[in-house]
This record gives C-alpha cells, structure tokens and sequence, in this order.
C-alpha cells in the first residue's frame, strides 16, 4: 500500500478519533446505543445488528468516545476493500489504456475519504455505517467470485452467504446488494449455475442469519415491516423534493460522480472492462435509482445512499486515474481541492456547534429557533444529569418528552429512568416505555432546537410547574438551551404542538 495512502487513512482516523471522544451522541447514535441496553432479536424502526455490536461495550459501560471506535474500525475497513477493489478492477483493464496508468485504488480511497458524509458516517455508528462496510465486502467478494475457479469452491460461497445475512441484520435495504450479486454471478456464469448446491447453501446460510428479524416481527404482530412499507410510501411525489435530493447528491459526493465521468469515457467507452464487471456497477445504480424516486414522495435521506456511492468508489478510483493519466490533473486537482475544503468546514462546523451567527433564541423567547443540525452534539449529557437530579428531587419515575428524537437523547443519558414520548402515534419508545400512565407526573424536558408548547390543558397535563433550565454554549455563545418542567395529573390524550405553530 503506498504510504501516501496509509498517511491519508491514519490522518482520518485520528481526526475521527478525536472528535469521537469530544461530540455527544446524536439523536441516532443515542438511538442505536439504546439497542445494545435493551437486547433483543429485533426492533421496530430496524434490524438488531446495530444495537448487538455494540452491546458488549454497552454491557460494561463504556464511554461514548469508546463505542465510537466501531466506526471508525468499520470506515477503515471499508476504505481497505474499496482499495483492493480498484485495484482488481485496474488489473482486468488492457495494458496500454489511460485508466491502467494510475494507481485506481489510491484514487479510488481519496474520493472515498473526501466525501463529507461518509465521515459522518464513520465517527458515529448506523446501520448505514454497517451496510457500507457489508456492501463494500460483498461487493469485493463478488469480484473475486467472477472468476472460474473461484466460483467452484463452497467456502467462497458460504462467505458470500455469511456476509449476505449479515448486511440483512444490519439494514433492510441490503436487498439492494443481494439483487447485483445474482445479476453478476448469472452474467458471469450463466443460469447453469442455478444446478449447482453452493449458491442454494449460500442462500439458505443467509436466511438463516436474518431469522431473528422474521421472528421477532412474528411475535410482534410484524409492526416493523408494516412501519417500513409505510414509511417508504412517503406523502406526495414531488418533482422538486427529488431535484433537492440530487443536488446534495452532487454537492456531496462531486468527486465520485466526476471519477464516473472518466471511467465512461476512458473504459466503459472503448475495450475496457468486461461485461460481467460492468453489471458489479449495479451495485451503486439499483439502490440510488430506488432512494431517488423515494425521495420524490419524502421519504429518502442524503446519507441513506452511502452504501450506494462506497460501492461506485472502486469504479470512481478507475475513471479518476484514467482522467489523471489523460491529463486532467487541473481539473481532478480542483475538484478534489473543493471536496477537501467542503470535509474540513464540517469537521470545523462539528467542533463549533454550527456557524457562529447561528446562537439560541434569548430565554423566555416565543420564537422557533433557526434550527442548527451541529447542535445535536452537545448538552445532552448535563441534561440527562440534570434530568435524573430533578426527578429525584420530586420522587418521580417518569421522564417524558413530545418527541421520539429527543427521547433518544434523554434515555441514553438519563439511564436508567424509563423515557415516555408524550406523542400519537407508535415507535419503538412504546416498546421500551410504554404509554405514561395516566394521573402521574413527571419531569418534561423541552428543548430549544425543537421546543413545543407545554402540554397542559384537556387529556394532557393538569398543571406544568418550570424547575431549571440549562443553557448550552459553544465557540462563545449559546447554541441551545434545555428547559425542564415538573408536570402532573396526566390525562392520557397526547397533542404536541410545536412552539410558533397556531
């Protein structure tokens, strides 16, 4: 491995390092953590393989800096097969053309380790932080199982199998790198591979894997899939919610959809690549393709195509190298600049809490705040301290917030008080907590990047008496504020209403 690669790949692990150990969990890491606290065969928002790598460090308590290290190891892993992969597909190209010129898989890791979100990804731990690490695995395995000889041995096909099942733990959506395998191996090898025992063994291994998942939403009345199908169905189709989508795509991965760019032109365009290699590209097209036309209707993430774009790095490490060797150094040099600029504005965006005009609406204050992603680091551990603190101090047993993002933040941190979401609805807080029994009380925590009004009046609480408030300040000035009430005779007929709603 060229040290200029080891250099790069030790110098994200230390920046990933060390702002693992200084942010707070966001609301998705408090969420996935809180999996590891409570084991189970599965859950209602996703598969359990998230919540159970983590559980060993969980079990014994382990800082937030150190459950960290699990995506970094995953995003170094990562960065390792996207090398190799690059490189095997180099190796096929003929001699003498511009892309096998170059090292593909250095170019390949740099594109990789220049987009912004996949940074993101690999200082907090996600599902699509696991699906990345498994896309790219199986993404290699595949690679290595276009061969002839490769495809005949039965251990080739049990890892295959083994890393199939796992990515299903891991994300629903790995029926998207599941379809390319067989679309690959088919193009590779014909349907006479169908005739063989390997790839049913393979088959059966991976079910056999993801069982958990069937039989947990079996005893659970499948409230999991039913929340997924829904949840994908989104509101209304949107021609603009889809040109939103993809431009952030553009914006945050520019440099791979450039390295795509060479590669048409420079192998995909002449004799480059064989055919069975070429349908490896589907790995990358079928999942977009689903998440950009899911997006339309709302219900489709920027990061949830991660996994897709870790599985076009390889292909990008060859189209970059062909366009180096072609002599577009200004242009690869420019836009690699760019994204070099764009990656350390969020570290520096990370550490700040935001951009420093953004600051907390002045106590008191009626007015939603301007919201600030970045704030999601910081305060919620003090405040689950404190939260814990007043609820002793009043002899209550319940918390209770009006939304389950921040439930998340508060049960991770005010362990072990049970967490009520004072919301319609269900999620997985009403496995975990239950419903917040009527005629309590409990201390309600409110705060000011997603503040609602307080529950008071008919079938909510009787009465909601302030107790503190915890300002929270970064780079200078306050970024946040938590407000905690005491609130009793709880009615049962939740209806939150944010703060600047009617």
């Amino acid at each position: 491995m060229p040290p200029v690669l080891v250099a790069l790949l030790l110098g994200h692990a230390l920046l990933h390092f060390g702002l693992g150990w200084v942010l707070g969990l966001s609301g998705d890491e408090a969420h996935y953590a809180l999996y590891a606290a409570h084991p189970a065969l599965s859950y209602y928002d996703h598969p359990p393989l998230v919540g159970w790598v983590q559980w060993p460090l969980v079990a014994l308590g382990a800082p937030d800096g150190l459950l960290r290290l699990l995506p970094e190891a995953l995003w170094l892993a990562t960065a390792l097969f996207i090398y190799s992969i690059a490189r095997r597909l180099q190796g096929r190209l003929p001699a003498g053309t511009t892309a096998a010129s170059a090292d593909a898989g250095l170019w390949a890791v740099l594109a990789y380790s220049l987009a912004p979100v996949l940074h993101v990804l690999g200082i907090g731990l996600l599902p699509d932080t696991l699906l990345m690490f498994f896309t790219a695995a199986i993404l290699w395995q595949t690679l290595r199982m276009l061969d002839a000889a490769e495809v005949q041995r039965l251990s080739a096909w049990l890892l295959l199998g083994g890393l199939l099942g796992l990515a299903g733990l891991a994300k629903y959506t790995a029926i998207f790198a599941a379809l390319p395998v067989a679309a690959c191996l088919l193009a590779a090898h014909g349907v006479r591979l169908l005739r063989r025992p390997a790839p049913w063994l393979a088959l059966a291994l991976a079910v056999v894997l993801v069982l958990p998942v069937f039989i947990w939403n079996a005893q659970n009345g499948w409230i999991s899939f039913a929340y997924q199908l829904h949840h994908g169905a989104g509101s209304q189709w949107q021609w603009q919610q889809l040109a939103g989508f993809l431009l952030a795509q553009v914006l945050l991965y520019p440099l791979l959809l450039w390295g795509v760019f060479g590669l048409r032109r420079a192998v995909l365009g002449g004799a480059g690549l064989p055919r069975p290699q070429v349908w490896l590209l589907s790995f990358f097209a079928l999942p977009f393709a689903v998440l950009a036309y899911l997006s339309g209707g709302g219900s489709s993430l920027p990061h949830w195509t991660a996994p897709a774009w870790v599985a076009l790095a390889p292909f990008a490490g060859v189209g970059l190298a062909a366009l180096w060797s072609a002599g577009r150094k200004r242009l690869v040099w420019a836009l690699g600049g760019l994204q070099a600029v764009f990656t350390l504005a969020l570290y520096g965006l990370m550490l700040m809490a935001g951009p420093t005009w953004l600051q907390a609406e002045a106590p008191g204050s009626t007015e939603a705040e301007t919201i600030n992603p970045f704030t999601d680091f910081y305060g919620w551990d003090a405040a689950g301290a404190k939260a814990l603190q007043l609820a002793r101090e009043k002899q209550s047993t319940h918390l209770a917030v009006q939304n389950w993002t921040l439930a998340s933040r508060l049960a991770w941190y005010a362990r072990p008080l049970p967490v009520h979401v004072i919301a319609p609805g269900f999620d997985q807080f009403s496995l975990w907590s239950g419903d917040l029994p009527v005629g309590v009380d409990a201390v309600l925590l409110d705060w000011s990047q997603m503040a609602y009004r307080l529950p008071v009046g008919e079938g909510m609480f009787q009465r909601c008496e302030p107790l503190d408030s915890l300002a929270v300040a970064r780079a200078g000035r306050p970024v946040a504020r938590f407000s905690f009430y005491h609130c009793s005779g709880w009615g049962g007929r939740p209806a939150p209403r944010r703060l600047g709603e009617p």
